[in-house]
């Protein structure tokens, strides 16, 4: 008998040493993540929701970033691009309700110069900037507006096409962490090697001068879960919780669009983990994502938009999708 409580005692400690050990190791940020990756996961129970979202004259809102307007009360801006005849154009709309958008203006894209993957942050010191992915030599290209009169008419005051230091074949997707007049801070990919995507970040100053590294921090996270194609597009910082997080895409089987899947970042830990949002018709290849703190009716919410390809779409479900939950 003594022998058989000895052996249920060592085992109720060890199994205690073992929880204490994993609550010692969990991080500060978990309970956050898990609570956020829910909400982004939940496309069927969102507040409001939109598939393959198109403005109000037919032009696909593919890649679209939304940010409210600090200019208009109540309204809120989306970039995003459109294929027309072979050519891919950077747009502007505007919306009052997250779903429903209002054709503005094309800001960039022309025959033979593609302009596509837009991003847009309000600057720090007054206007807006707007980077995107810029033909021929394929480029990340970015604009500064001063006023939304010029951003409606397209008219910029600063603009850069920035030089490629990573790679001979391409650097694109941008997305923009903070910005100002003088200063942009830029995420972006490179294509490495010529083979697949991979991660970088970089900061614009003034217009005329562009520094930039790779970020193997953000790869090591996908690479961790067996992402072997692109690791591309990627938004953020959210604080949600009290903890900063990133969205970003990543292809578990190179050439495959079917196998892109999004992953939420957790900056506190230098961790991915990845999503698997529910849709109604069952959509998988979600990818692009972003997502944005706004207020809508007097209560804040989190619009999110992801691009679903095709090759991994539910019925009817393919095209951009926008959806949005509250805090």
């Amino acid at each position: 008998m003594k022998a058989k409580k000895s052996i249920s005692f060592i085992l109720v400690l060890a199994a205690f040493m073992s929880l204490t050990t994993m609550q010692a190791f969990a991080a500060p940020s978990d309970s956050a993540r898990a609570s956020l990756k829910t909400k982004l996961n939940n496309v069927t129970g969102a507040v409001a929701k939109k598939f393959n979202a198109k403005d109000d004259v037919g032009n696909t809102m593919d890649t679209a970033k939304i940010i409210s307007n600090p200019a208009v009360s109540g309204q809120f801006l989306a970039v995003y691009h459109t294929y027309k005849n072979g050519t891919a154009k950077v747009n502007l709309a505007t919306s009052t309700d997250l779903l429903n958008w209002t054709f503005v203006k094309s800001l960039a894209g022309s025959t033979g110069n593609d302009a596509s993957q837009p991003s847009i942050k309000v600057a720090s010191d007054g206007g807006y900037v707007v980077a995107w992915e810029q033909e021929p030599n394929n480029h990340v290209k970015v604009a500064y507006y001063p006023s939304w009169t010029s951003l409606q008419s397209a008219s910029p005051t600063k603009s850069y096409d920035i030089p490629r230091n990573h790679s001979n074949y391409a650097e694109g997707t941008p997305n923009i962490y903070s910005a100002s007049s003088t200063s942009v801070d830029i995420g972006f990919h490179y294509f490495k090697n010529g083979d697949v995507d991979r991660q970088a970040r970089g900061t614009l100053t003034n217009f005329s001068s562009w520094s930039s590294s790779t970020q193997t921090n953000f790869d090591n996270a996908l690479l961790h879960w067996g992402v072997a194609g692109n690791i591309g597009d990627r938004d953020g910082k959210l604080n949600f919780g009290g903890y900063d997080f990133g969205l970003i895409e990543g292809q578990f089987v190179k050439n495959d669009w079917s196998t892109f899947r999004s992953f939420i970042y957790d900056y506190s830990t230098g961790n991915a983990e990845q999503l698997n949002p529910v849709t109604p018709n069952g959509s998988t290849a979600l990818a692009n994502p972003t997502f944005t703190v706004v207020n809508l009716n007097g209560v804040t919410r989190i619009v999110v938009s992801m691009f679903i390809f095709s090759e991994g779409a539910g019925s009817g479900e393919s095209g951009q999708l926008i959806y949005y939950f509250n805090v």
